[in-house]
């Protein structure tokens, strides 16, 4: 952990200062598509599959998108009803999200990537409602699914679909989710306490319920609760916290001791974390002095060295990068944002060649140095 923490320092200290004084750093690609004015990409894995949701008011689609922009993105379907979204692609391009179903119930499902419709649904603990939200190279999935009272259970789901899935328990209160699993298996996400008040967890994945509570920070507002979203091949795990208005960005101390770092924001007061790459990079979106959403790459120190993303593309690009959800290995960063039609699309940014050097000189001081 401290080798890729003083690698991050480096990384940042020589390679951002460098980035600022470009002029492109990123190419920014619309995942369109053209005929719709919505869509968001969730997740790209190392192959740069990318998945994420497409629609009109009121439908949407789930869909693997075309990475060259040219719109020719699959429509993975649904359960037989109007509605799904792909939330997860791992590096075997296995899909998962969640689809109503012809009673209009939202299930968890494993999607057929060739949009040909064999969809898996995996059903839920006896409620009407799943979704899946990860799924790790093994083809483990979580998410949430309700119980027979209605309530929000975080799930290690079946993937056969034949219902065997596991009720990951809570903190001690009623309801939780699981949001992320990594290769070894570890999962995170969020659950209530018997307060009431939810926080980030990592859960035990056996659901014997040896549930580790990630706590939250204080940065004088008193934040009430905490929600994990993502954790590396590393067991670094990233979120945010919350105390209407506030919220801000989080890197959790995963022993569960409570030494959270406060990843800052853009000058504003909101930020969020979505998610951390197996190098450490942590994207998500903050808020600047204006009150205005940008994609953000964090400084991982806590020392509020932020980056506005929209300041590593070309102004002339018409673009406004609102949120970035998702980050591969080779950097390619994927999220929604304003396009300059004005539309609210899925785009894809693309390091410039000698982005992609400076990245590639720092993994190989990482391995050096491991």
């Amino acid at each position: 952990m401290k080798t890729i923490a003083s690698f991050l320092t480096v990384f940042f200290t020589l390679f951002f200062p460098f980035c600022a004084n470009a002029e492109v750093v990123y190419d920014v690609i619309d995942l369109g598509p053209l005929d719709d004015p919505w869509s968001c990409a969730f997740s790209i894995n190392d192959s740069a599959q990318i998945v994420g949701q497409v629609g009109k008011f009121p439908n949407s689609r789930a869909v693997l998108f075309d990475p060259t922009g040219n719109s020719n993105n699959i429509d993975l379907g649904t359960l037989g009803g109007d509605n799904s979204s792909a939330r997860s692609i791992n590096n075997t391009g296995q899909i998962v999200g969640w689809g109503q179903g012809s009673s209009s119930s939202t299930h968890a499902i494993l999607f057929d990537p060739t949009g040909g419709g064999n969809n898996t649904d995996l059903g839920t603990h006896g409620g009407n409602m799943s979704e899946a939200w990860s799924v790790n190279d093994s083809g483990q999935i979580v998410g949430w699914a309700q119980n027979s009272s209605g309530t929000s259970r975080a799930t290690l789901f079946d993937v056969t679909g034949k219902g065997d899935n596991i009720d990951l328990g809570t903190l001690g209160g009623d309801f939780g989710t699981a949001s992320s699993i990594n290769n070894s298996g570890q999962i995170t996400g969020w659950a209530s306490l018997s307060s009431g008040s939810w926080n980030a967890t990592l859960f035990d994945s056996t659901g014997s319920g040896n549930n580790l509570d990630l706590g939250t920070i204080d940065i004088g507002v008193g934040f009430d609760y905490s929600q994990a979203w993502s954790i590396n091949n590393s067991g670094q795990i990233v979120g945010w916290v919350q105390n209407f208005p506030s919220s801000r960005a989080v890197l959790f101390d995963p022993t569960g001791n409570g030494d959270n770092i406060n990843l800052g924001t853009l000058g504003g007061d909101e930020s969020m974390a979505w998610f951390i790459s197996d190098l450490g990079q942590i994207i998500g979106w903050a808020n600047d002095s204006s009150g205005d959403s940008c994609a953000t790459l964090f400084d991982p120190t806590g020392n509020g060295n932020n980056i506005d993303l929209n300041t590593l593309i070309d102004p002339a690009s018409g673009w406004t990068l609102q949120t970035a959800t998702s980050i591969n290995n080779s950097g390619w960063i994927v999220g929604g944002g304003l396009n300059p039609a004005g539309e609210i699309h899925a785009y894809l940014l693309v390091p410039e060649p000698v982005s992609i050097v400076l990245l590639g000189l720092g993994v190989l001081f990482l391995k050096k140095r491991r």
